[in-house]
């Protein structure tokens, strides 16, 4: 009987025995907690000092950014325009993002569908393929630069009265795609038109109305 009542006054004392962590006497559940608290700082310190060098390393590569900028001069529908932009930046964003001449639109962004097409020093060209930097005191003329003040161009007039639009996307590329292509005196049959305006594609199918819509403006102006 003596051995028996023993036995659980032994395992209380075993639960509430010392045990030396450090040099100091610490009981099993300040232990437990201690060790609890050490892994949590170890797990979250390396978290916090990531943070810390990622934040350091975004203000280092927004300074970089900046420095890295290049300054360009570009005359855009007889205005001039100062520029700081990334050598990188397409006309067509610098038309976009930065002058707000958003008349020009981003289609493909590959180059395949001419909803970009702008003149540059008469030439038509795709915009989103051409870097802002490489137009350094061109001519260029957009959308909004094809009419005189409130009268609309002969081009713009025809797109109208022909219906050669439906959502209209297509539409500014295709009028600065025309308007060049009648300077460059591609407008003698309906197949010499369809081939030079095949880099416009207009995906509402309003061709037949696009094809009337230069033909009358290449009659109306003798060329």
């Amino acid at each position: 009987m003596g051995s028996d009542s023993d036995v659980p006054f032994e395992s209380e004392a075993e639960e509430l025995s010392e045990l030396s962590i450090l040099g100091y006497p610490k009981t099993r559940r300040k232990f437990i907690k201690q060790v609890a608290g050490t892994s949590a700082a170890i797990a979250i310190g390396p978290n916090l000092l990531s943070a810390a060098s990622l934040d350091q390393a975004g203000a280092t590569s927004a300074a970089g950014a900046a420095s890295d900028l290049v300054k360009v001069n570009l005359k855009i529908n007889g205005k001039d325009y100062a520029l700081d932009v990334d050598p990188r930046v397409t006309l067509l964003d610098a038309l976009r993002e930065r002058l707000q001449l958003t008349g020009s639109k981003k289609g493909c962004d590959h180059g395949q569908c001419g909803a970009c097409t702008v003149l540059v020093n008469g030439r038509r060209i795709n915009s989103c393929l051409s870097l802002a930097v490489t137009h350094e005191g061109d001519e260029i003329t957009t959308i909004e630069g094809l009419a005189s003040g409130e009268e609309l161009h002969p081009l713009q007039a025809a797109f109208i009265e022909h219906d050669g639009f439906q959502c209209g996307y297509c539409t500014p590329g295709q009028i600065c795609s025309a308007a060049a292509l009648l300077k460059e005196n591609h407008a003698n049959s309906d197949d010499e038109i369809h081939e030079w305006m095949s880099g416009n594609i207009c995906r509402c199918g309003a061709y037949p109305n696009i094809l009337a819509a230069i033909k009358e403006v290449k009659t109306k102006a003798g060329v």
